[in-house]
């Protein structure tokens, strides 16, 4: 199975993370299908870019993210449904 999730990067106590298409068994650090995206946690507010139609186009194919990306992809989601109401005035 194919889980969406986290890979960190980064220094020690100053992490950075890559949002990557993994098989559920390999390792969080370990070989990957595909980067998505990033995610930041230093900044504030923290930087997350996410290609959401790759990540729509793996959950079609039976991905699952895990719940730190699920919550990502809602945010990213209501921000982009925003955005596109603002344009349509």
């Amino acid at each position: 199975m194919l889980r969406i999730r986290l890979r960190r990067q980064g220094a020690k106590k100053a992490p950075s993370y890559r949002i990557v298409v993994a098989d559920a068994r390999k390792p969080r650090d370990g070989g990957f299908k595909e980067i998505i995206g990033h995610y930041d946690p230093m900044p504030n507010p923290s930087i997350v870019k996410i290609d959401v139609e790759r990540a729509e186009y793996w959950i079609a194919r039976g991905a699952q993210p895990s719940d730190p990306v699920k919550r990502m992809l809602k945010k990213k989601a209501s921000v982009e449904a925003v955005k596109s109401d603002e344009g349509t005035d």
